[in-house]
């Protein structure tokens, strides 16, 4: 299937703004730049948020000392022992951009929609934070999460993990953490995430550029956040190269077709199915990277939150 016709036009502009010079290319910028540009973007594509009882912004405490920025939304007012059940989200950005607010106005449509609290987890970026620590910070925040799962109203036997891109990439190198831990998933929710940085792909090629996400852009974001280049090949960082467990969390793998992750999303999907995992693949044609973000711009991007939304309802028993 062609690209969606009103996303061509969004690329366009994009173009445009590129020919004239007054945008440039992801890889081309510094990463203070490429973040204010992303969080630009983010605006132009958004639909705007749901009104919710709860935006709350907390700090979570992680193995190291630090504090981490997080936010957790709700439809309903937050009541110790109310046993709701909770959704943790990590954004999307290469490791190196995305931000809370950059991903905002989707947690509140997935705590609307689904009826869960969500807690989204602002993890540090590289460069100054390079891998495992965004890897690090996704299971701080988990543990966190359990230790204060009662004080939130929060019921353990009922949460997800969900992410977008690298974000995707950190829920699953989660989930794959937990196989054994007293408390896990119920359900992972990947969207369109990275599982393999050590090698390129047919649709990495094909889209290359001017579909959002760009070949150069990848391999700028995989720089930044590895210490060398055998990070790569770690499954914390390329989830492809691990082996999964048959007890892992169910999967959700949503992907857009004009993606340059399209083909290892496939593969990971198949990966896991081999080893025994639950897998529902669910493609998006004429979709780019990032579509879920677009509410301004594609009517699939409240499709594709609804959706998981009723994923997310049926395992919560709701």
């Amino acid at each position: 299937m062609s690209l969606n016709p009103d996303i061509a036009a969004f690329l366009q502009l994009v173009g445009n703004g590129r020919a004239s010079g007054k945008r440039a290319g992801m890889h081309e910028l510094s990463p203070e730049q490429a973040r204010e540009q992303f969080d630009q973007s983010s605006l132009l594509m958004d639909a705007g948020g749901e009104d919710l009882a709860v935006v709350d912004e907390l700090r979570l405490p992680v193995r190291d000392g630090a504090l981490l920025d997080a936010r957790i939304y709700s439809d309903k007012p937050l009541q110790p022992g109310a046993k709701r059940p909770a959704l943790l989200y990590f954004h999307g950005g290469g490791y190196v951009v995305g931000s809370l607010d950059s991903h905002d106005s989707l947690c509140r449509a997935l705590a609307s929609m689904a009826d869960c609290v969500v807690l989204s987890v602002a993890y540090r970026l590289a460069p100054a934070f390079r891998f495992p620590t965004a890897a690090d910070d996704a299971r701080d925040a988990w543990d966190w999460l359990m230790g204060s799962a009662q004080d939130l109203g929060i019921d353990t036997a009922r949460l997800a993990i969900a992410g977008d891109s690298v974000g995707g990439s950190l829920a699953t190198v989660l989930a794959a953490q937990l196989t054994q831990a007293p408390v896990r998933p119920l359900l992972q929710v990947l969207i369109y995430p990275v599982t393999d940085a050590s090698r390129s792909t047919p649709t990495i090629e094909r889209y290359a550029e001017g579909y959002l996400l760009e070949k150069a852009s990848l391999e700028w974001f995989y720089s930044h956040y590895q210490r060398s280049a055998e990070d790569r090949l770690d499954p914390r960082f390329s989830p492809l190269l691990g082996e999964p467990s048959a007890q892992v969390a169910p999967v959700l793998l949503v992907l857009a077709e004009c993606d340059p992750l399209h083909d290892e999303g496939v593969a990971y999907a198949r990966h896991l199915q081999a080893a025994g995992v639950a897998v529902e693949l669910k493609v998006y044609e004429g979709m780019t990277h990032d579509f879920m973000r677009m509410g301004a711009i594609v009517d699939e991007a409240e499709e594709a939150q609804q959706h998981i939304a009723e994923r997310l309802r049926a395992v919560f028993g709701l």
